[in-house]
């Protein structure tokens, strides 16, 4: 099975099976969210499209990487958000890879978000439904991001029903650039325990749809049989 790795500007065409990686930090957050009881995330395009979707429905809650900003409840931050409570409620989330690289998959026949904690049940829901090659889109750096790139690559053996360790490909992404600013505080609206988040191994037992509602492309997680939390 020959997957694809491709960046953003690499998309020509909407891919049969796609999945859409950004470990740091959109996908870790997302998946945290759902891990705090969100029922969907609503994905917008821009900043401005984020804020109309939160005003037009009362019930939404608005986040965005970067620092907080006015309108925007929550900013794009694993460590920030896993004491908050988001039960039932929808969220609007806009970031400057991972929600544009997933607007552009929407179309896909399956089309996933995922990263390193929700790694093993990504692969797991791939091998049920995906029958085929996966494209990986890697939303960091135009596609060069080593932690996309190492996630992506981590589950595409998982797919194929290799033997494969999850360290080697961890290590990738915590000596990555993107890691490097985290830790040192180089990004608006983070946290220091942001890298250690984004680097847990299958720490939820779900993967993650995109597909379209209506005019809305939204995010909902999937439980996976045979997948299990992380302890702790």
């Amino acid at each position: 099975m020959e997957h694809q790795f491709v960046g953003i500007p690499e998309l020509t065409a909407v891919p049969r099976v796609a999945v859409v990686i950004d470990v740091m930090r959109a996908f870790t957050v997302a998946a945290w969210a759902f891990s705090r009881g969100a029922e969907r995330i609503v994905l917008a395009s821009t900043v401005e499209e984020a804020l109309a979707l939160k005003e037009s429905d009362p019930g939404r809650l608005a986040l965005k990487d970067g620092a907080p900003a006015p309108g925007f409840d929550a900013v794009n931050s694993p460590a920030l958000l896993r004491s908050r409570d988001f039960t039932g409620r929808t969220l609007v989330q806009k970031t400057t890879a991972g929600t544009v690289g997933a607007l552009a998959v929407a179309g896909a026949p399956l089309a996933l978000c995922a990263s390193f904690v929700v790694a093993g049940p990504t692969a797991r829901l791939l091998r049920a439904r995906g029958g085929g090659p996966v494209t990986f889109v890697v939303t960091g750096e135009d596609g060069r991001a080593e932690e996309d790139l190492a996630c992506a690559e981590y589950i595409g053996h998982l797919v194929a029903g290799t033997d494969v360790e999850a360290a080697p490909y961890v290590h990738r992404a915590r000596t990555s650039r993107a890691a490097a600013e985290l830790a040192g505080a180089l990004r608006a609206g983070s946290h220091p325990d942001d890298v250690a988040l984004c680097l847990e191994t299958d720490r939820f037992p779900f993967a993650m749809t995109i597909g379209r509602e209506g005019p809305l492309t939204v995010v909902r997680p999937v439980t996976v049989p045979g997948s299990a939390p992380a302890d702790g």
